[in-house]
């Protein structure tokens, strides 16, 4: 699972949209370069998602051409990825999306984008983190083969609330934990790995079905899209944290580029060395594929060892997550974007509990949803309102405010920008019924809440809309 949210992006993100702020706080220091900002992205991009998404992605696509489908998420994210990397170019340090949609969309619609983004994130981030929550008590089921239905949503309630119970306080530093989780997850990628190589059948690997690129390949490939599009999420975190690059206008697109490149080939080796322990057909149904592949390679307990690795991955990465998920909601609440009752911080310890507690009660459903689902939900919650409305951004700002200084242009504009709308689109098609139809009454909600909250507080549409490029010549 990847943690997008950090709390120190999220922190300088959310800027007053009723009056215009200094485009760069003087205090940060420009200190990451390419390297740097390449390791940043990885980590962001690389958590417990591929140990508990390969079974999924090779039932998806119907065998090894599973490897396909990261190949499709590694071009989309790379064309998505261009896009962020001229908005975060431009406006750097900002808060990424949130700020994005504000200074697009703000000339026909006000708060409306903005809104509607933050609105999504209560949905998207906890359901995030509801994937890492199941995908832990999936790895504990090594241990405990023989839980019930009852026995596994109750682990998984029960650690949703030890991780909201834990982050019910001030939390001064996540940088120990995320390094941590980082070191913790680089040991179990390489060791899965090693394990599968030391033990592979180029038969199981390359055991190619007959009707392989039959007619039901494009539909596996749009399932197998967005599982290869999730576990890539993360790609953009240098655009978050633009104040602090070295020649952004290079930098940023640099470690986007290079950071899709190397998880691509390091998801491509995972993949098929897990592919050459066993027959297709069983890692598509094993609910703890990197146990499996160390146990048939190094033992029992070498595999144990490696499931305790994965699970603590999976529980530090819903801790962190949440952490910086439940600032985005109080950031928008104090730039008067947001509804008011997220703003409020907890009279003792200082934090925004009211976000926290809301974040934690959508994680702790999310968890009784099937992996596959809340995975298809998430990213159809957000595709409409972040993905394609970035895009839409992009060329918006390029009509509205053709002299905010570009320090990079996306190369071959608009392909980029058409390659990656096309895949949105066809992720959003490819999903089930169920996450477009609560994704959907999810956004027509939050349109009904909007209106009312404009109604309120005298914005768009019930005012006239209040135009502030502040990025104009503020560089």
């Amino acid at each position: 699972m990847d943690t997008p949210f950090e709390p120190h992006h999220d922190k300088a993100s959310m800027q007053d949209s009723s009056a215009p702020q200094p485009v760069r706080d003087n205090s940060f220091h420009r200190s990451i370069g390419l390297f740097s900002g390449t390791a940043i992205n990885m980590t962001q991009m690389c958590g417990i998602g591929p140990f508990i998404t390969i079974p999924i992605m090779v039932a998806a696509m119907g065998g090894p051409q599973a490897v396909i489908g990261w190949i499709a998420g590694a071009i989309l994210a790379m064309a998505d990825g261009l896009v962020w990397a001229e908005l975060g170019a431009a406006m750097p340090g900002s808060g990424g999306t949130y700020v994005y949609l504000r200074e697009a969309f703000q000339y026909r619609t006000g708060k409306l984008m903005p809104f509607l983004f933050i609105w999504t994130m209560l949905l998207a981030i906890p359901l995030l983190m509801s994937t890492g929550i199941i995908g832990m008590v999936e790895y504990l089921e090594f241990f405990f083969p023989n839980l019930g239905w009852w026995s596994v949503h109750a682990i998984s309630l029960a650690a949703t609330a030890v991780v909201t119970w834990m982050l019910y306080r001030r939390i001064e530093s996540v940088r120990a934990i995320t390094i941590g989780l980082w070191v913790i997850m680089l040991v179990s990628v390489i060791g899965v790995s090693a394990a599968g190589f030391s033990h592979f059948h180029a038969d199981y690997a390359f055991a190619y079905p007959a009707d392989t690129f039959g007619g039901k390949f494009f539909m596996g490939l749009g399932a197998g899209l967005i599982i290869g599009i999730y576990d890539y999420l993360g790609y953009n975190t240098t655009a978050y944290i633009g104040d602090e690059l070295r020649n952004p206008g290079r930098t940023m697109p640099g470690t986007i580029i290079i950071s899709v490149i190397a998880m691509m080939v390091v998801y491509l080796l995972l993949n098929i060395s897990v592919l050459g322990v066993a027959p297709w057909q069983e890692i598509a149904q094993s609910k703890s594929v990197a146990s499996l592949v160390v146990e048939r390679s190094w033992g029992h307990l070498a595999a144990a060892v490696m499931t305790v690795l994965i699970i603590v991955t999976a529980f530090a990465s819903v801790f962190t997550g949440l952490l910086g998920g439940s600032r985005v909601p109080f950031q928008a609440a104090q730039d008067k974007v947001f509804l008011s009752v997220f703003g409020h911080l907890h009279a003792k310890h200082g934090f925004p509990h009211v976000a926290l507690l809301t974040m934690g009660v959508v994680t702790a459903i999310g968890t009784f949803f099937d992996l596959t689902e809340v995975i298809n939900m998430l990213l159809a919650a957000t595709i409409i309102v972040q993905s394609i409305a970035q895009i839409a951004a992009l060329v918006v700002l390029r009509k509205r405010q053709p002299n905010l200084e570009r320090p990079y242009k996306q190369w071959l504009y608009p392909v980029p920008c058409i390659i990656a709308l096309v895949g949105w689109v066809y992720v959003y098609v490819s999903a089930s019924t169920l996450s477009l139809v609560l994704s959907g009454l999810w956004i027509a909600a939050g349109l009904v809440v909007f209106a009312i909250w404009a109604r309120l507080n005298q914005s768009w549409p019930f005012a006239p809309v209040e135009v502030r490029e502040t990025y104009l010549g503020k560089h």
